[in-house]
């Protein structure tokens, strides 16, 4: 087994639903409505628009326009948001919404910590990294968008 396939499998998603992880190619997760093309993120068993029970999974994009946005400027309450930061070790950061081509806003961890680094319009990416280490020593891996350079 190389490295590459170690390192592999001691990651694990935060949530299985969210994303395809491993993947050489991860995307998030979502689900279309076969009934009037609803997408919804994260998947759903049912369309939130006309309550139709047919629905496919579908990988959302990767790319997508900042849609709104805040900074979050103080430690989110455990449970349910078990990190391994404190109060010591804070650090403000973006959360917002990014509109994806598939016409569904994700809410989203941003990769700035600053307003001025911040516009709503903005092109954003999906990147994915290490959230904590769990109990049994697997890094958990959540996503995050960050501004397009």
């Amino acid at each position: 087994m190389s490295e590459t396939d170690a390192a592999t499998m001691l990651q694990k998603p935060i949530d299985p639903k969210l994303f395809s992880w491993p993947s050489s190619k991860p995307r998030l997760l979502g689900s279309r409505c076969n009934n009037c093309g609803t997408t919804s993120f994260p998947s759903q068993t049912s369309c939130p628009r006309c309550c139709s029970e047919d629905v496919a999974s579908c990988e959302l994009g990767t790319r997508g326009k900042l849609w709104s946005y805040t900074i979050q400027g103080f430690l989110p309450k455990s449970p349910p948001y078990a990190g391994e930061e404190t109060a010591e070790t804070f650090r403000p950061y973006g959360v917002g919404y990014v509109e994806v081509p598939d016409q569904v806003r994700v809410v989203s961890r941003l990769k700035a910590s600053r307003a001025e680094e911040l516009e709503i319009g903005m092109d954003m990416e999906l990147v994915f990294e290490p959230f904590r280490v769990d109990d049994d020593g697997a890094e958990i891996i959540s996503y995050a968008f960050c501004p397009v350079a």
